[in-house]
């Protein structure tokens, strides 16, 4: 059977220390370390120093380094590691990197750093700077009388590829996408997908971005990519010009289905164009990160980054996607997550986005919703290495609430990759005396596939859970393969494919797909549902979700 990847919705290595057994793809799985053994300790001592230093390049982050000490709770590898990621600060703030500071700033503020009081700039001041030195957060034109004014806003993003040959014949090879100004001095938003190729570090190939204002068609202005964001789709570029007229970011939130929507940007080429519509929805599962507007109002080939405007003029979305052989189904990201991560964007190259290495839904206790329950926790990753667990629901995070997954992905987008955020659980909440606590967690690097790392990195046992929505248990010792269904997630692969407790399972094959985004297995199993017929079966579980965080 041909293997099919799915849309669907460098995690840090912390293996140091002895293995458990074989993890799914014959590796090891990382079993917690004994800190009272001396030998123990004094390995991840080292292992922090390494972090600490500025020799290699690779492995330095003085920010894991100091979560790990404090998890150690040596006090002089605690104080080292203090006063190394207090020198990054002096820098960051000496450099005036204002996103980078702000980071730094809240992992010693997590991690308790004694000294708080004296740095030199405080957690409030670094937001402001932050807000200040960013286009687009202070606000765009206002008072807009014509929608002459918002077309001229709006810019026709054209993508140079050079020559490509078909048949011996060679033709102009180019992308054309939409865009818009979010400041004065030439500041662009589009799609990552529009600028792709230029950024690619496969691609050997000649690439290069200009604009064309909506006045003067006739005129490719050179433009730079400044950042760009491969999983929300979002990309910012410069341009030295004068911008004719500057956004405003609105919120979607004052968005709601029916109301009325409008689109601007450049259709098969065809640029200044604007169409209308509604929003449609509001909640549609197509990133791994968040939620999407679905909007009827009309969307080609060549639309994609253009703004989604309201009524006011205020920038609503932002157009990413159309079903061209479906009429009236298109899509847009909502404002919120550009103005989240539009300081990583300005701070330049491609954005990482943070994770705890974990698997959840969100949580209902008596049909409200409670917090994000952690359903699968990879071994050695941060939320294990914290001390959280199977079973604990997230209620807190980063000073705020959290009820949904939604809540703590919108914490997760405001935050880089690389800090330590304070993540509040509850244990046993459907037990008669549930506890409270909090830890400090260290956000690392999400990987592309995380479901790809779990298979890697865990027992296929436990892999099943994230992967297909089943927890299995093995038969014996001795059986690799046979396995006894201890749960099953509802509204998951395995739900879905008739599964129920207590059904036998004998994994006969499973192979990554050639592209590594998916998992194809064939299993053989006595489905309870289907009176305990004998059935091989095969199913297939994407690498990437947004139940991954």
């Amino acid at each position: 059977m041909k293997l099919r990847s799915f849309l669907a919705s460098a995690f840090f290595p912390l293996l140091l220390f002895p293995v458990l057994s074989c993890a799914s793809d014959g590796g090891t799985v990382f079993v917690a370390p004994d800190y009272s053994l001396a030998e123990v300790r004094k390995g991840e001592i080292d292992a922090i120093d390494a972090l600490l230093s500025k020799e290699n390049e690779d492995s330095y982050n003085p920010v894991m380094g100091l979560w790990r000490a404090k998890l150690l709770g040596d006090e002089e590898t605690v104080g080292r590691a203090f006063a190394a990621v207090v020198s990054e600060f002096d820098s960051a703030v000496e450099k005036e990197n204002w996103y980078a500071a702000r980071s730094l700033f809240k992992a010693l503020r997590v991690e308790e750093y004694p000294s708080l009081g004296s740095l030199s700039k405080t957690e409030e001041e670094l937001d402001r700077l932050c807000a200040l030195s960013v286009p687009g957060l202070g606000g765009g034109s206002s008072g807009v009388s014509k929608v002459s004014s918002l077309i001229n806003g709006t810019v026709t993003i054209w993508v140079d590829k050079g020559i490509s040959f078909h048949n011996g014949m060679g033709y102009a090879d180019r992308v054309i996408g939409s865009g818009f100004f979010i400041s004065k001095d030439g500041y662009i938003i589009t799609n990552n997908h529009v600028i792709e190729d230029v950024v690619d570090p496969k691609n050997k190939k000649y690439s290069r971005v200009f604009i064309k204002l909506a006045e003067d068609s006739t005129t490719r202005i050179p433009a730079k990519v400044i950042g760009w964001d491969s999983i929300l789709d979002l990309a910012l570029l410069k341009a030295e010009v004068d911008a004719p007229f500057v956004f405003n970011l609105g919120s979607s939130k004052d968005l709601d289905v029916g109301d009325k929507i409008y689109a601007i940007g450049s259709p098969v080429g065809l640029e200044r164009t604007l169409t209308s519509g509604i929003v449609s929805a509001t909640d549609r599962k197509l990133f791994t990160l968040g939620s999407v507007m679905q909007i009827d109002a009309a969307v080609n080939s060549g639309n994609s980054g253009g703004p989604c405007i309201d009524e006011n003029g205020n920038v609503q979305a932002i157009v990413f996607a159309g079903m061209l052989q479906y009429e009236g189904l298109n899509f847009a990201i909502p404002v919120e997550y550009l103005k989240s991560e539009l300081p990583a964007l300005f701070a330049g190259g491609r954005i990482d986005h943070p994770w705890i290495s974990c698997f959840g839904r969100t949580k209902k206790v008596l049909g409200k919703e409670a917090g994000l329950e952690i359903l699968y926790s990879l071994p050695g990753g941060s939320a294990d290495r914290s001390g959280l667990k199977v079973g604990d629901v997230i209620v807190g995070a980063d000073g705020q609430k959290i009820r949904t997954l939604e809540d703590f992905q919108g914490i997760l987008l405001k935050n880089s990759a690389k800090t330590v955020i304070d993540i509040s659980v509850i244990r046993g909440i459907d037990s008669d005396e549930p506890s409270e606590k909090k830890v400090a967690v260290y956000l690392g690097v999400r990987p592309s596939a995380p479901g790809l790392d779990i298979y890697n990195s865990d027992l296929i046992a436990n892999a099943f859970v994230p992967l297909f929505g089943m927890k299995l248990v093995p038969l014996s010792e001795n059986a690799s393969r046979k396995f006894v269904v201890q749960s099953v997630l509802r509204g998951s692969i395995a739900d879905e494919s008739g599964f129920s407790e207590m059904d036998p399972l004998q994994i006969r094959s499973k192979k990554v797909s050639e592209d590594k985004t998916a998992l194809y297995v064939e299993v053989y199993t006595k489905n309870r549902k289907k009176g305990y017929v004998d059935v091989p079966l095969a199913m297939i579980s994407s690498f990437d979700s947004p139940y991954y965080f």
